[in-house]
């Protein structure tokens, strides 16, 4: 869950510009994400957990509501779009697991832990906080 990603951005400075390159640079290093250059291409890309290229996606749309700007769309649309391969890195664990028990009751601790990659006392948590309910 916690794997870092990469998104391809092809040629972005040439359909968002340079300054606004700069800016989503500066917005991506708050949430631990980076926004870079592959190599010396054209292309772009960037890297993070899912879970921050999320919360880095959230902040250029509010920035871009606030200044009423239409400069971070191909951006924002291109990640959300790469991001929907990545749903399962979007989750929490203790969501997922929830999710995975109340879907499937009979599900054992064995299938929980091969499916989300989690420790036997967390399988056995959630099993026992769901069993509550």
């Amino acid at each position: 869950m916690n794997e870092a990603i990469t998104i391809p951005l092809p040629s972005l400075i040439h359909r968002i510009g340079r300054e606004a390159v700069k800016q989503a640079q500066g917005v991506a290093q708050q949430y631990q994400c980076e926004l870079k250059r592959v190599r010396r291409s054209r292309n772009w890309g960037i890297s993070g957990d899912a879970i921050n290229i999320q919360s880095f996606t959230g902040q250029l749309k509010a920035t871009q509501l606030q200044r009423e700007a239409v400069e971070f769309r191909y951006l924002i649309q291109k990640i959300e779009t790469a991001l929907l391969e990545h749903a399962d890195k979007l989750e929490p664990i203790e969501a997922k697991l929830a999710r995975l028990i109340t879907d499937t009751p009979n599900i054992t601790l064995n299938e929980l832990m091969h499916i989300t990659d989690c420790s036997l006392a967390e399988a056995r948590s959630a099993r026992f906080n769901a069993d509550d309910w």
